[in-house]
């Protein structure tokens, strides 16, 4: 076990089979709310909720056709979610207890492979709304990672765990600490 301050506060992590995969716990979600956006392009129904950093989530029956960035993009930037804007998931049901994902990340300003709080986010929505049935939550990501997100039935507690690869080392001065 790990333990680590951040502004969130101190969160704890788990280090397992050997290095090769680590479950760490997230902020509990908050604001969760059902949406439905008018766009230029098509009407959207999902849901908003924050889990670290906010997150739309949508429930679709082929996620494959999804234009992620055109759709993502307007949703991101919808008056609903401004100023700061928000991240944007689009989920398709994969079994009892897993769901497919796609996400366009604010910041990225287009898809990414994988986000951490999105698969969070959108396994919560999920679950909330019975398009899965058990827990942990497998979601499959677009890069081809799995991850499992697990949490309590009040979601005070939200582990996310995934597979580790090293993809850096460095070192740091002393005098980065000096104030």
């Amino acid at each position: 076990e790990v333990r680590f301050e951040t502004l969130a506060g101190v969160i704890r992590a788990y280090v397992l089979d050997g290095g090769k995969r680590i479950k760490v716990q997230l902020t509990p979600p908050k604001d969760y709310r059902e949406v439905s956006l008018s766009l230029d392009i098509q009407s959207i129904e999902g849901y908003f909720i924050n889990a670290g950093v906010p997150h739309f989530v949508a429930v679709v029956n082929d996620l494959e056709k999804i234009d992620v960035k055109k759709l993502g993009r307007a949703i991101r930037f919808h008056p609903e979610f401004q100023p700061k804007g928000t991240n944007v998931n689009f989920i398709e049901r994969e079994g009892e207890d897993a769901i497919r994902i796609r996400t366009y990340e604010r910041g990225v300003e287009g898809e990414t492979l994988a986000c951490g709080t999105g698969a969070t986010a959108s396994a919560i929505v999920a679950y909330k709304n019975g398009i899965v049935s058990k827990k942990p939550v497998r979601v499959l990501t677009k890069g081809g990672e799995v991850l499992a997100i697990d949490f309590d039935d009040e979601f005070k507690e939200v582990f996310l765990e995934g597979g580790v690869v090293r993809v850096f080392d460095g070192f740091l001065r002393r005098e980065l600490f000096e104030c």
